[in-house]
């Protein structure tokens, strides 16, 4: 019960890491707010979450618009009184060349993987401030900060991004006694991943030391520690969670 009576905001927590991330969290005590654009994925979510005696509020939310954003932040007020925890999971990674990549595929990725952080820290922090506590923690990646591939050109911009944007926003809020930090995870088993990997699965595996791809309750228990009275001396961090996949020499 690590997170007992503690409000967690949760984005893109309709499924994968986030779906991950929310669960375990309402078993710690939290009282989990989760979002997604898609209803059916929340409910889901919420039904596991309640199943199993945790307390879950679903909000259907686009983490690209401001208007969207404030009215999440204005329901869990009316709801729940304050945001202890924000967690910034809403992320997207369809690949494409940069050649062929459009101006609005572009936007797309920046807009959901890094203004996203943006906005849901610009209208929670008040909150945290007032309180003069907070935990904030910011999903990257090791694509964009550590390695990359082709045709993730947005992504690894918006990632590498995300851990500017952790560093800086953790010198501004430390007064105040709000934590800010970043996940890294590296090849993790979510219904995108699988569907991108498709037969690949196996050859990414033997590439990484561990020998497998991770769990999202792997990165979920990381973030539960950045969530947590035992990571309060701990800000402007980042975390990498690949199974130790960049710090392999890869020979060409």
């Amino acid at each position: 019960m690590r997170l007992k009576n503690k409000i967690s905001v949760i984005t893109g927590s309709g499924k994968g890491i986030g779906q991950s991330i929310a669960v375990l969290f309402a078993r710690e005590g939290s009282r989990v707010v989760v979002c997604s654009r898609t209803r059916s994925d929340l409910d889901k979510v919420a039904e596991q979450i309640v199943h199993k005696g945790g307390l879950c509020l679903p909000l259907a939310t686009d983490v690209t618009s401001q208007s969207s954003v404030d009215c999440l932040v204005r329901k869990v007020l009316d709801e729940y009184g304050t945001i202890d925890i924000l967690v910034n999971n809403a992320g997207i990674f369809p690949s494409r060349k940069l050649t062929d990549m459009s101006e609005e595929e572009w936007d797309k990725v920046l807009d959901t993987d890094l203004k996203s952080m943006f906005l849901c820290c610009k209208a929670v922090t008040p909150i945290m401030m007032a309180q003069k506590s907070g935990k904030i923690i910011n999903m990257s990646s090791v694509t964009g900060t550590s390695v990359s591939s082709g045709g993730l050109a947005h992504y690894s911009a918006a990632k590498a991004g995300v851990m500017g944007f952790t560093m800086s926003l953790a010198l501004e809020l430390a007064k105040y006694g709000i934590n800010v930090n970043a996940i890294s995870p590296g090849t993790i088993m979510t219904p995108g991943v699988a569907e991108n990997l498709g037969d690949r699965v196996d050859v990414i595996a033997e590439s990484i030391p561990l020998k497998r791809l991770g769990d999202p309750v792997e990165v979920a228990y990381a973030a539960l520690f950045l969530a947590s009275q035992e990571s309060n001396y701990i800000t402007g961090q980042t975390i990498v969670v690949d199974g130790g996949n960049v710090i392999v020499e890869h020979k060409m």
